[in-house]
């Protein structure tokens, strides 16, 4: 089984913002392949289900972004899965709209989600995949940046997250390369 966590902070308030770019990721693919509805589990929501040959948990935690570690830890605990086989959706800063990188392993970049996620697995090897939202320019503005809802003329957020959600079962089946690829091809 694949843990694929989306980062991001609960409540409706939150629910536009750049920083749960990874909720609606996996909102996108839990639609597309059909997974049953979100329950609460793991200090998240969660569900299951099939991507190609893969059977992939899809949770959302509801620590808030700081915390997301807790409930990822506890899935990963309940269904043995190995940090490997584990991959956080999150916002980068760092990339442009609608740019997509993956990769295992490595750094936080800052990220509050990826950090307590390290922490409470106790390792960097876990999978990335790093969803641009670009950067204000100025590092004064990031927080607000991160925070503040998608304005109505980025158009580029919903084709994004319908071709990381077409794409998914590359990633499922570890072809990374296959899936940046097939993501960028659609956007």
């Amino acid at each position: 089984m694949l843990l694929w966590v989306g980062l991001g902070n609960p409540g409706p308030e939150h629910a536009r913002q750049r920083h749960n770019i990874g909720f609606m990721a996996l909102d996108a693919i839990a639609a597309r392949y059909r997974f049953p509805p979100w329950k609460k589990q793991f200090k998240g929501e969660a569900t299951a289900g099939a991507i190609g040959p893969a059977r992939v948990l899809l949770l959302k935690p509801q620590t808030y972004m700081n915390l997301s570690g807790d409930a990822v830890q506890a899935a990963a605990a309940f269904h043995k899965i190995k940090p490997a086989d584990i991959w956080a959706f999150h916002d980068e800063l760092d990339l442009a709209p609608a740019k997509l990188r993956v990769k295992q392993g490595g750094g936080t970049a800052g990220h509050n989600g990826l950090r307590d996620m390290q922490r409470a697995l106790a390792t960097p090897d876990f999978g990335r995949v790093r969803l641009g939202i670009g950067h204000p320019g100025d590092k004064a503005r990031v927080t607000g940046h991160v925070l503040g809802n998608f304005a109505k003329d980025e158009d580029w957020v919903a084709p994004m997250l319908d071709a990381v959600a077409d794409a998914a079962p590359l990633l499922a089946e570890g072809r990374l390369a296959d899936f940046a690829t097939r993501v960028a091809l659609l956007t």
